[in-house]
């Protein structure tokens, strides 16, 4: 009785605080199943850490993203809270085994547009930095490699600033705090798309895109579409997938990238996964790949997780990220803060100087 009163609390909190004022459709469908206990019962057939709110909702997702739950697809797509509430416990209970089958096989996804305003210029001032015209990309916890076609959407800022390709069908926008402009070199050609991740998801597989789909909330039609497009244009161009631990695979991806273009790994909040010896391994990994050749590594990482990027003397667990850009060259390192962000990327302080070359 204790564990489904608990499972119950964890139910109800999600929905009255978590998704409150976020998704009126997740709002009232988790507190509904936070009352059956039937429902209950359904979701303590999963294992423990497949039982959060988040899994399951995206599990009953995706099968009425997938027409097995038409009467929840249908009151998702009509607004309907009553409805998805009653159809949502009616799913969980004639499809429990389905439902628990999904959110067992799949970890949960928040792959969507927002990292490109951070990372096309740092990129760009990696190349620019060691002259390189072309670069090949390295993204490491890849998810869907959805970072790895930076070059190939439209990026808005609110000074009035902007990059990429203002006619590309991914256009994303973010706020500049402070006064000192992002720079505005285009980025060079890139030649290779490299992502690294335990379990990759291929974005030409229709079941695993809809996964990604069914991760994101059913009533926030603007981050759906964001996705969307940048689902169909990951097709266009898929990117080569390593599946496998970072530190291991990173010298295989690396080698991968043609010698004539500058490899730039790069990290959004994907080391903090990792223990703080993986994440030194990971950073010894970079620097025995630069012998013949330069490589840059690109990071938006929490306060103090990419070892050797300062800080700014931020205080970790600050709830932003440091944009950082390391450069490893003939066995030398040089790491540089270029700035801050927050919100996935979506507002950010560039700092650095502009160094000419």
């Amino acid at each position: 009785m204790g564990r489904a009163r608990a499972l119950a609390e964890v139910y109800r909190r999600f929905g009255e605080v978590d998704a409150a004022g976020r998704s009126r459709l997740y709002e009232r469908v988790a507190v509904a199943l936070s009352g059956s206990d039937e429902a209950l019962r359904a979701i303590e057939t999963a294992p423990a850490r497949k039982r959060r709110p988040t899994v399951i909702l995206a599990a009953l997702h995706d099968l009425a993203l997938a027409g097995r739950a038409p009467a929840l697809a249908a009151a998702y797509a009509d607004g309907d809270g009553d409805a998805a509430a009653a159809a949502a416990i009616d799913t969980l209970l004639h499809m429990t085994d389905v439902v628990v089958a999904v959110a067992t096989r799949r970890p949960t996804r928040a792959d969507e547009t927002g990292h490109g305003a951070v990372l096309y210029p740092a990129i760009a001032e990696a190349a620019h930095r060691v002259g390189a015209t072309a670069v090949g990309l390295v993204d490491v916890g890849c998810s869907a490699g959805l970072d790895l076609i930076v070059d190939r959407v439209g990026i808005t800022y609110d000074n009035g600033q902007a990059l990429g390709d203002p006619s590309s069908p991914v256009q994303t926008a973010a706020s500049i705090v402070g006064g000192r402009p992002v720079p505005t070199r285009p980025l060079p050609e890139v030649v290779a798309r490299i992502g690294i991740d335990l379990d990759p998801v291929d974005v030409t597989d229709e079941e695993e895109a809809r996964w990604l789909r069914a991760c994101l909330w059913p009533d926030q039609p603007e981050r759906i579409g964001r996705l969307d497009a940048e689902l169909a244009l990951a097709a266009t161009t898929p990117p080569l997938l390593l599946r496998g631990d970072a530190v291991d695979v990173l010298p295989d991806a690396l080698a991968r990238v043609p010698v004539d273009a500058l490899p730039v790994v790069t990290t959004t909040r994907a080391l903090s996964r990792f223990p703080l010896e993986n994440r030194l391994r990971f950073l010894h990994r970079l620097g025995d790949a630069a012998t013949d050749r330069p490589v840059a590594w690109v990071s938006v990482e929490g306060v103090g997780v990419a070892p050797a990027i300062p800080t700014f003397g931020d205080r970790r667990a600050s709830g932003h990220s440091i944009i950082g850009l390391a450069v490893f060259a003939h066995s030398t390192l040089r790491a540089e803060a270029l700035g801050r962000c927050w919100s996935q990327g979506r507002l950010l302080s560039w700092l650095a100087g502009d160094e000419e070359s």
